[in-house]
């Protein structure tokens, strides 16, 4: 609650309902204006009496200061009102002072112009309504001769009906009235000098009663306010605080104003009663005007008075609603500041980790400064605000209890963290110091086995070769002091860091010290004997000749076989040990020469793995480096003023899946790595085992081009500018993108390393593995990046399967249909087009230049046409020229002549479009035999008493069926459904030929075997086979008539067109004439007579190709087989 204060001045205003200093009759002892305690009458509410004049104050005074009451000549005197009258003379004695009224009133009735019997009834009215004391009743009689000598008369008779207790006297003249009265206190009416208007007199006393009324009102509202101030409640939060502040200071100063429009209206009523004065400083003011002028300075005074003490209540209460707002603001900071401590502190106890390497470490040391600049502004608003708490103490605050517990609290908070910040610092910077220490160490022990597998082993085989290696190792091994590592004072003086992985790396760097330290020792020991070893001198031996000419043997371990035998067993002994020394030293020579050089290529592998990891390392620190000093800042409330707004919500273009490169590298790739560093040989199965995971380089590779083109629109971006000067980084962001790009090509390079290094090691295959599935990913993002750059197709490329190769060629058209002249131009002039090949088609698009910068200048590709894959036919060689081959459509109706850039790439598309189309013919092949073999289960089986083969006609037919299973090698033709495609703007180039249209012989491929081909053609037969006739599945017209099937309801007859759907047990074709609907089994030996010479009713196409080539075609049904069970090769594949 608000203190109350207590107004005296206003009370003295407010107290009672009138003006004590305009009550009269009162009977208070205090002599002030404002007291009263009867209902007053003010001249507004009987002005229309007033001004009637028929009685007045004139302010003349008589000796003893008695107020003078004038009543004049007023004809309609005895008409006047009771009520009136009473009200008159009761407001005329209410206007002089207590202390004049106590005196008493001077009465002057003048009745000179009146009649005795008016006197008479005049006075009798007075005497009985008078209010007032009298002092004395002064009657200016008749001037009529008659009257005056009447009233005389009766005045002496009467004197006692007038029953005033004060003398009543009879002045004949004006003269006489002056003796009684000064000249000076009587009006001009009545002879004197004093200034008086009526009018003037009603109008100053309506304004000096108006202002008090001012002020009285002012007084009651101001104390109502005052109450209303005193009585609020605190608010418990800021803009409630802030709320009722504002509320009371508009209310304070509606008051304020008030009261300035109250002092005004006093001021100007004060200078209206001092204007003669002011104007004529001789002027002498009456004695009623001088207490107009009292009275009116004495409420401007008392206006004052109230109004500074309301000024000093409003401080008090102003002082006291500030201190609610700075504390209510003071509680909303430290609740925000203390919220911002605990995530800074939360944020702080998650720097844990010590690091892995020393980049790591500094990178931690980095981040960890870069945390403390950005929580330096949270703690020094901290500090600010315990400051502000504490000044708040030391000004007095009314709520000091509740301010100190939190300033405490502030400091506490700040002081624990700054104590944390140093305590991880240090702890970093000691981790930094240790994995130097180790790295240092590192470094040492591979400088040490770069130097045990550079020594030469020739060399060290002689006395100063070994004593020079020997000198090479003792000056390296001077140099361990500072290098090495103790293992007990490592633990002791870096005990309070160390974790399991850091123990565990420790051991490693350890047990590798040792190791290097081991191998040292063993190569001194071998170098030493090596330097120690003396030649021993040997006692020339002169053989017999004939020992050395018979002899084959050249070994020194076998010349003692060689020696005559007349030499002393002495001789034949040394020899015997020197050869079998030397033997030995050979051996043991070369042995070592092997050894070591497994020893050479396995530093070498090792190298290779260390920079593999070093490497791997870095790439994902730069990662999280930008994924933490740019990414994330975009979403960063403070950088926001610092992003342009074309900029907002691009951070997915810009970055790409840079984020899910990040994890995947730095969870799981990077863990799996450091699992092989002792067995770098066998790496090749960590990159095999995550390979799927490395596909995501292709998504991000695809989005470079638009992260490019946004960062060349905002490169010189402040928010950029500021990121890269936070990170002290020295290049822009756009290095840092480019990093994964880099980076999936510098993995086949440590590859071929690796493999060079690895060739007889175990895991040589699955480096190479890896390799190859390493440039296939770089050849698939290489794919995929001209791919996006296609414009122009209407269909959805994703549906056309796999992009498996891309390449420009020049390529020439030779189509069945259209206009001679189109064709023969077609023929002879070149289109440059680039291919697209995918599983499900082949994309034709005319290459086009861009203009720009970067990826902006990689070129696009618009769509010309496309060949679905399912009615492709191709031929591998084109006479005259080696980089050609054909691509050739629905039974060459429309044959695309191809020209690779060299031979090389040629081969390489023909065997990937034999891998597709032989997937297709495989896939059909399934289908069709699966519903053949549904449909034969219902058939009946031939008797083989009626059509019994001869024996080489089943071994004929044997050879056909391993012919058959020859076919996946490609080396016949492939034959598919021809299913229905989508027409041009769907994406396919035309609409191919549906099976319902199979009896019109359109569109159909030749037979799977080779004599049916356009090369064998050329050549004059199947290649050497003679005139002899093959059956192959596919379609034939009968040159003769046949009833004598195995089922007795099957015939055909000449001019038929029958389907060799497939080859049975015993030399028997199933057969369905196409003609009559009817199927049945035919014995192969009456097939070949009733089809003569007849070919295929669907040969594929006269090849214009050499005789070596080979054609392939996908563009026939493999039966009706297929047909009949409604299985287009798209179903199929889908």
């Amino acid at each position: 609650m608000l203190c109350h204060l207590c107004f005296s001045c206003i009370k003295h205003i407010i107290k009672g309902d009138g003006l004590h200093a305009l009550d009269f009759g009162q009977k208070n002892k205090q002599d002030e204006v404002m007291y009263q305690d009867i209902i007053p009458l003010y001249a507004a509410d009987i002005h229309d009496q007033l001004k009637k004049q028929f009685a007045y104050l004139s302010g003349g005074r008589g000796e003893n200061g008695c107020p003078v009451i004038t009543f004049p000549d007023y004809p309609a005197f005895s008409e006047i009102p009771e009520k009136e009258f009473q009200n008159v003379l009761t407001y005329l004695t209410s206007i002089p002072s207590l202390r004049d009224a106590r005196i008493g009133f001077i009465l002057v009735i003048d009745r000179r112009q009146d009649k005795w019997t008016s006197v008479k009834a005049s006075i009798l009215r007075i005497a009985a309504s008078f209010p007032g004391n009298l002092q004395l009743v002064l009657v200016l009689r008749p001037t009529g001769l008659f009257h005056r000598a009447l009233s005389d008369i009766a005045f002496r008779f009467n004197k006692d009906e007038f029953k005033m207790k004060v003398p009543i006297i009879m002045l004949g003249s004006v003269s006489e009235l002056q003796g009684y009265i000064d000249k000076t206190q009587l009006t001009e009416d009545l002879g004197g000098t004093l200034d008086y208007c009526h009018n003037r007199w009603l109008s100053r006393r309506t304004a000096i009663e108006g202002f008090a009324q001012k002020v009285k009102q002012t007084a009651q509202i101001l104390q109502s306010f005052g109450t209303e101030l005193a009585e609020t409640e605190l608010p418990n939060d800021v803009q409630s605080t802030s709320s009722l502040l504002a509320t009371h200071t508009e209310k304070k100063d509606k008051m304020k104003e008030d009261i300035r429009l109250a002092v005004e209206q006093g001021d100007d009523i004060l200078g209206s009663i001092t204007k003669p004065v002011t104007e004529n400083p001789e002027y002498k003011l009456n004695q009623d005007q001088l207490d107009n002028q009292t009275t009116v300075e004495r409420l401007l005074a008392q206006l004052h008075e109230t109004e500074s003490a309301f000024d000093e209540f409003w401080i008090k209460h102003q002082q006291k609603l500030e201190q609610c707002l700075h504390l209510r603001n003071f509680e909303q900071n430290f609740r925000e500041v203390k919220a911002a401590l605990d995530i800074v502190s939360e944020r702080l106890s998650a720097f844990t980790d010590v690091g892995n390497s020393c980049s790591h470490a500094e990178h931690i040391l980095k981040d960890l400064a870069n945390f403390e600049e950005k929580s330096c502004e949270i703690v020094a608003k901290a500090r600010m605000l315990a400051s502000e708490g504490d000044a708040f103490i030391q000004s007095n605050h009314y709520a000091v209890d509740s301010i100190i517990p939190k300033c405490s609290e502030l400091h506490h908070l700040c002081d624990a963290l700054a104590t944390e910040m140093e305590r991880r610092r240090n702890t970093l910077n000691k981790s930094l110091e240790l994995h130097g220490l180790l790295e240092k160490t590192m470094r040492w022990c591979d400088e040490g086995i770069y130097l045990l597998a550079s020594q030469p082993v020739d060399k060290c085989q002689s006395q100063d070769g070994a004593e020079s290696a020997l000198q090479e190792i003792e000056k390296f091994l001077d140099t361990g002091a500072g290098n090495k590592i103790e293992l007990n004072k490592v633990y002791r003086e870096y005990a309070h860091i160390l974790n399991e992985d850091l123990k565990e790396h420790i051991e490693k760097v350890f047990q590798k010290q040792e190791s290097m330290e081991e191998m040292f020792q063993k190569r001194q020991v071998s170098l030493k004997k090596l330097a120690a070893k003396q030649t021993r001198p040997v006692q020339p031996v002169a053989p017999r000749p004939e020992a050395f000419v018979k002899s084959p043997c050249t070994s020194p371990g076998l010349q003692r076989d060689c020696v005559s035998n007349t030499e002393s067993g002495v001789l034949r002994k040394v020899n015997y040990r020197r050869g079998k020394s030397e033997m030995s030293e050979l051996h043991q020579s070369r042995g070592g020469s092997t050894m070591d050089d497994e020893e050479n290529l396995a530093v070498l592998r090792q190298h290779v793995m260390n920079e593999l990891i070093e490497t791997e390392r870095a790439y994902v620190e730069e990662l999280l480096c930008v994924l933490e000093g740019y990414a994330a800042e975009m979403d960063n409330p403070l950088m926001a003023h610092l992003i342009s707004p074309e900029l907002q919500n691009k951070k997915d273009i810009l970055f790409g899946n840079m984020e899910e490169i990040y994890h995947f590298h730095n969870r799981i790739f990077l863990r799996e790595l450091e699992n092989y560093v002792e067995y770098p040989e066998l790496v090749g199965r960590c990159f095999l085992d995550q390979m799927e995971d490395f596909q995501i380089y292709e998504k991000y590779c695809q989005n470079k081009p638009r992260s490019e083109s946004l960062w060349r629109q905002f490169s010189d971006s402040v928010f950029f500018q500021e990121c890269q000067r936070k990170l002290d980084h020295k290049l822009s962001l756009d290095s840092y993108l480019l990093k994964p790009v880099q980076r999936i090509t510098k993995y086949q390079l440590l590859l071929k390393e690796m493999l060079k290094y690895s060739k007889n090691c175990e895991g040589a295959e699955d480096l190479q593995e890896a390799l190859n599935s390493i440039l296939g990913i770089l050849k698939a993002v290489n794919d995929s990046m001209h791919q996006i750059a296609i414009t122009g197709y209407d269909g959805n490329l994703n549906e056309l399967g796999k992009l498996l190769m891309q390449g420009s060629f020049n390529v020439w058209t030779d189509h069945k249909k259209g206009h001679s002249k189109v064709k023969d131009l077609a023929r002879f002039k070149p289109m440059q087009r680039h291919l697209f090949l995918h599983e499900k088609a082949v994309l034709f698009c005319k290459k086009r230049e861009e203009n720009g910068e970067g990826y902006e200048k990689a070129p696009s590709y618009s769509y010309k046409h496309s060949l679905n894959m399912a009615a492709v036919g191709i031929t591998e060689n084109v006479k005259g020229d080696a980089k050609k081959f054909e691509i050739w459509y629905n039974a060459r109706e429309e044959v695309y002549i191809i020209q690779a850039p060299t031979p090389e790439v040629k081969a390489t598309w023909v065997n990937e479009i034999r891998k597709v189309l032989t997937s297709q013919l495989q896939a059909c092949r399934e289908a069709s035999q699966h519903r053949t073999l549904e449909h034969t289960q219902s058939l009946p089986l031939p008797a083989s008493s009626c059509t019994s083969p001869s024996r080489n006609n089943i071994r004929n037919m044997k050879k056909m069926d391993e012919r058959k299973a020859d076919l996946t090698s490609l080396e016949g033709y492939v034959t598919t459904v021809a299913p229905k495609y989508p027409e041009k703007g769907k994406g396919w180039a035309k609409t191919s030929h549906s099976l319902d249209a199979s009896e019109e012989n359109d569109g159909w491929s030749s037979a799977e075997e080779p004599l049916n081909s356009s090369d064998a053609e050329e050549d004059g037969g199947g290649g050497g086979g003679g005139n002899e006739m093959k059956l192959t599945p596919g379609k034939y017209t009968v040159v003769t008539d046949y009833e004598k099937g195995v089922s007795e309801e099957f015939a055909v007859k000449g001019g038929d067109v029958v389907q060799l759907i497939r080859e049975g047990e015993d030399g028997l074709w199933y057969v369905k004439n196409l003609t009559t609907g009817r199927e049945g089994w035919i014995p192969a030996n009456n097939l070949l007579m009733l089809i003569g010479n007849s070919k295929s009713a669907q040969s594929l196409s006269s090849s214009e190709s050499g005789t070596a080539s080979s054609t392939l075609s996908t563009s026939s049904s493999c039966s009706d087989s297929c047909n009949a069970s409604s299985t287009s090769f798209s179903d199929i594949k889908g």
